[in-house]
């Protein structure tokens, strides 16, 4: 007993030790300062890293006025690494270094286990399209804006025409499948492993030239015209980033673009976060760009690479506080302690956005390059039909740059 009070004293004073690295006290009265409501907290957050950390604000075993701005204190100051976190790195390397957990036969899961927490979750979460990805802030006053704003800037990237057929892999409730067909005209599959996107997005785009398929990206065969993809090949495993651009390019006509909107590692990594894996994205897996040239090489040359992922803490910080505002709600449908579960992942997802340690990529693929060079945009304040028109003289890709 009297080793075990030594024990639990130590672990609070090398917390205390380390956390005063990042200007973060306990029972401190900052914002980001941490109010300890369980002595257990500190043991768990030495010896288990993210999962430990994570967990114990589950429990209710501590609380921060600010979680997102200790989060960016933490990470910003890479106290992660200065913890030998034991626990956390036996579990990554076991499970996603032995194991291709983003295998074919396992690719289904993250379909039941996080998009088909109810649709009403996210539709009292995110804006009135059902966009669940990094919203485009340029000149925005408001999430539906932001969001249309990344819809338009993605039309614009492919350069969209009457009558294309567009692949969106992983498609969610077709957010850019119902703007596409609105806009410009187009035709648009759209593939997800989510039954409840498939049964949602029908009705939002009943009556438009939208198709959705409850597939693997693997089984697609078809050819189009444009290949779109957000927010999807964070599941898909480094293991399988090879065959996920096999198959794109496989699929995408020879004079063909595509998009991929992707959250950004600023170093390669084979192991996932142990609580955002337990919790919320199950075999979820951020790609760095050597890992995405590496997959890419000898099959796309890459156009164009933007990043603007100082915006998805804006966007996460408005679905917070949608969640928060609506919760009483949706409620009555979660049991247990899925409120600071989710109130966690979203708010430690800003953090790490606001510490740079994620980035937000839209990164165009052409299959031999464009002739001439490939012109893209950086705003979205152009109308589509003034667009179009240009489209329409033939001068292709170099004339109408908006960078």
């Amino acid at each position: 007993m009297k080793n075990e009070k030594v024990m639990n004293a130590n672990y609070q004073k090398i917390t205390e030790e380390i956390l005063g690295l990042a200007g973060v006290k306990i029972n401190g009265s900052a914002p980001w300062d941490i109010q300890v409501h369980n002595k257990e907290f500190f043991r768990r957050a030495i010896t288990e890293g993210e999962l430990g950390l994570g967990e114990s604000y589950m429990y209710g075993w501590w609380d921060a006025e600010k979680v997102d701005e200790l989060i960016d204190k933490i990470l910003s100051a890479k106290l992660d690494e200065k913890i030998r976190r034991k626990f956390s790195i036996l579990l990554k390397l076991f499970t996603a270094r032995v194991f291709n957990l983003q295998s074919k036969r396992r690719a289904f899961i993250i379909g039941e286990k996080h998009y088909n927490l109810g649709n009403d979750l996210f539709q009292n979460m995110l804006d009135k399209r059902m966009n669940y990805s990094c919203a485009y802030w340029h000149n925005a006053s408001s999430l539906d804006e932001a969001q249309e704003n990344k819809l338009e800037l993605i039309c614009k990237k492919l350069y969209l025409e009457p009558g294309m057929k567009v692949l969106d892999i992983g498609c969610g409730w077709g957010a850019f499948g119902k703007y596409s067909a609105e806009k410009y005209r187009v035709e648009v599959v759209g593939i997800t492993v989510s039954k409840e996107q498939v049964e949602l997005g029908k009705k939002l785009c009943e009556g438009l030239p939208v198709v959705f398929r409850l597939k693997d990206y693997r089984d697609v065969k078809e050819k189009f015209d444009r290949i779109v993809s957000v927010g999807m090949i964070e599941h898909v495993g480094y293991k399988n980033y090879r065959i996920y651009f096999e198959t794109a390019n496989r699929c995408l006509k020879d004079d063909g673009l595509f998009l991929l909107h992707t959250i950004g590692n600023v170093k390669s990594e084979k192991s996932i976060d142990p609580w955002t894996h337990k919790y919320i994205f199950p075999n979820g897996m951020l790609p760095s760009v050597a890992q995405i040239s590496r997959a890419v090489e000898n099959l796309f040359v890459i156009e164009d690479l933007h990043n603007f992922g100082i915006d998805y803490d804006k966007t996460l910080m408005v679905w917070y506080a949608n969640f928060k505002n609506n919760w009483d709600k949706i409620k009555d449908k979660y049991e247990g302690h899925f409120y600071r579960m989710w109130e966690y992942f979203l708010l430690s997802s800003a953090g790490s956005f606001r510490a740079r340690r994620n980035q937000l990529w839209q990164i165009i693929l052409s299959k031999n390059g464009i002739q001439g060079g490939y012109q893209s945009f950086r705003n979205s304040s152009y109308s589509p039909s003034s667009l179009a028109r240009k489209m329409e003289t033939g001068d292709g890709f170099r004339k109408y740059s908006l960078c």
